[in-house]
């Protein structure tokens, strides 16, 4: 769940569709917008994009793809960064700041209300310390103008979760999380017992050669792949955990959300559980 919104545990990732660093158009566009439709036909009621993918290029693909949205999709986006010309991600997040990129995420997206809007902090060395009061309280009134049915926030530490909820509700946190970046573990498990969704990104992240070893030896005996060994162990490491993996190919997709539904036994979890550890 996000929020009142039932998703499907297996998402989607909008990111990999904009061009290379995640600036400007994708080299095949007709494929991109398949992707999107194949996702969406194959039963995934969560996509995740944020205005700052192209800038607004993923944005501008999901609505091509999708609008009219099926009442059971459910978009969520990202503010708190911009871009610059040399593909940097500068942050954004005085209120000036948000209440634009809000603005550009409800035109792009060609929708009225968003959804779910992520407020993403730290920056791409990962979270930073520091107070997320004013804005997050930026998106609460937001929020309480019509604009964003539910709220979240990305790339934050344990201390930033209570201090958004001490502001608004919060219905899923975004963070670096996999089999072999475990940082996040007691968070993850206070937020199931609260039932607020933890959404992983980066899930083969990380895995030193001897990680990725034991990881293909799982998958080996599974007879599946890696990434399909990875995206299950994080399925069945809490329920309230949602997976928003990216691709820019069908194929691809589809054996993503195939792979996903591995069921591993107690010693695969056993054997996955000593790599992060």
């Amino acid at each position: 769940m996000l929020g009142d919104r039932e998703v499907t545990r297996f998402g989607y990732g909008a990111m990999q569709l904009a061009g290379p660093g995640v600036m400007g158009p994708p080299a095949d566009r007709a494929g991109a917008l398949e992707v999107l439709r194949a996702a969406v036909d194959a039963g995934t009621t969560h996509v995740d994009t944020s205005g700052a993918y192209g800038p607004h290029v993923t944005n501008e693909l999901i609505r091509e793809a999708l609008h009219p949205y099926p009442a059971t999709l459910t978009i969520a986006t990202k503010v708190g960064a911009d871009r610059d010309p040399q593909g940097g991600w500068p942050t954004a997040r005085r209120p000036a700041d948000l209440r634009r990129q809000v603005q550009e995420n409800l035109r792009t997206l060609g929708v009225d209300t968003l959804d779910l809007v992520n407020l993403r902090m730290g920056d791409a060395e990962g979270p930073r310390a520091g107070s997320l009061a004013e804005a997050f309280e930026t998106l609460a009134r937001l929020q309480q103008d019509g604009l964003v049915r539910h709220l979240g926030v990305s790339n934050v530490t344990a201390e930033q979760v209570a201090e958004a909820r001490s502001v608004a509700p919060v219905v899923c946190v975004q963070n670096l999380y996999n089999l072999a970046v475990r940082h996040d573990d007691d968070l993850l498990d206070d937020l199931a017992r609260d039932g607020i969704a933890y959404v992983p990104f980066f899930p083969l992240g990380g895995f030193t050669p001897l990680q990725s070893q034991a990881l293909s030896a799982v998958a080996q005996r599974s007879s599946t792949t890696p990434m399909a060994v990875a995206l299950s162990w994080l399925l069945q490491r809490s329920p309230n955990v949602l997976l928003i993996p990216g691709t820019k190919s069908v194929a691809h997709l589809r054996e993503n959300i195939a792979g996903a539904g591995t069921v591993l036994s107690a010693q695969d979890v056993a054997e996955l559980d000593t790599i992060g550890r």
